[in-house]
């Protein structure tokens, strides 16, 4: 089967600029089934720097019958072989595909929020080990994803490609000037329609994603002092995870933590999630989107957190880079629209209805 040059272009780039494989090292590239035209360019291009690929193919309709059918020591069995793996090795590109993304749509969510306790402990390391282990978690356009995004197959390609196939040093360059505003600043204030909550950033790292530990990159994150939260925010696209669709989530905050969260679908889910662990109630990123050729909203966080004029939160886990501040077995991302709604730092507007004032 022809091979798109698209596919190899973004094989190439994910492991000459992502992760910037050398010679003799590790590469764990690890994707479903449905990625597979993906991988083999993946493996090809790991092997042409001299490198040892190490390839780790999902099974289709799988995830389904184990939280169906699975013993609870089963769930709570962690996988020592794989852990092993991954400390071996010293790259990871992760292929983020899907067949069915409303597979574990009827799954209990207890099993899910059980299962995350156990193996959050690889993503631990593969997230925040930057001395051991450089990660990137890579996009590659499916039917599935398509589907969601309410595209044609053709359309997502050409949206796909376009969002990571640009110049990286470029835009790279912009979101280094929005992290440095960042870096000098001390409190955030989201103030406009479905928002108004303040917090603190003082101390705190802030990274911009240039397309090294995402493709596509394109946010300038940080984590917030972890107690500073104080106020409301209402998000205006849905957050998705495990196959849950969670619509209209309102979150209220004191002192840091959620006291108040209500949604108008799978609330119980929102609920069970908070409660995962003591620190799934509170935040540990806030991040800014910046990525110009993502213009849509398409329901696969990996594209949806990067929309230009959008920020987003994400209950639980801070990443050690940013300055860490909250330990937890989730990290989950939900999305807001700022085009009604300004972000002011240090009781200066840096953005107004998502344009910058920087």
């Amino acid at each position: 089967m022809p091979v798109d040059l698209r596919t190899r272009k973004l094989a190439q780039l994910a492991v000459r600029y992502s992760v910037f494989v050398k010679p003799g090292e590790k590469v764990i590239i690890s994707g479903g089934s449905e990625a597979i035209p993906f991988l083999v360019e993946l493996y090809k291009e790991i092997l042409l720097k001299k490198a040892y690929p190490i390839v780790k193919v999902g099974l289709p309709g799988i995830n389904d019958f184990f939280y169906k059918y699975a013993t609870n020591d089963q769930i709570k069995y962690f996988p020592d072989y794989w852990m092993n793996t991954i400390k071996g090795a010293q790259k990871y590109i992760g292929v983020s595909t899907d067949l069915n993304t409303r597979e574990l749509t009827n799954v209990d969510s207890k099993k899910i929020s059980e299962r995350q306790k156990v193996t959050h402990i690889i993503s631990e390391y593969v997230c925040n080990e930057k001395d051991k282990i450089r990660r990137c978690t890579i996009a590659y356009p499916v039917q599935a994803l398509a589907q969601e995004a309410e595209m044609s197959l053709t359309e997502y390609e050409n949206f796909v490609y376009q969002a990571c196939l640009q110049d990286w040093k470029k835009l790279g360059r912009k979101m280094d000037k929005i992290a440095k505003r960042f870096e000098k600043g001390k409190e955030v204030h989201l103030i406009g329609e479905g928002v108004d909550l303040r917090f603190s950033i003082e101390g705190k790292n802030c990274v911009a994603d240039k397309g090294e530990e995402n493709m596509p990159g394109g946010e300038v994150f940080m984590a917030p002092v972890r107690e500073s939260l104080d106020g409301w925010i209402k998000f205006d696209y849905p957050a998705i995870r495990g196959g849950k669709e969670v619509t209209n989530i309102e979150l209220k905050f004191k002192d840091g933590k959620v006291v108040e969260a209500k949604a108008s679908k799978n609330e119980d889910f929102l609920q069970e999630m908070l409660a995962t662990d003591e620190n799934a109630s509170y935040v540990g990123e806030f991040g800014v989107g910046c990525n110009p050729k993502v213009d849509r909203f398409t329901k696969d966080l990996l594209f949806d957190e990067k929309i230009g004029g959008t920020i987003h939160l994400a209950l639980g886990s801070a990443y050690k880079e940013n300055g860490g501040g909250n330990d937890s077995s989730i990290h989950w991302d939900i999305v807001k629209d700022m085009k009604n709604a300004k972000i002011i730092l240090d009781r200066k507007v840096i953005q107004n209805k998502g344009k910058w004032k920087i």
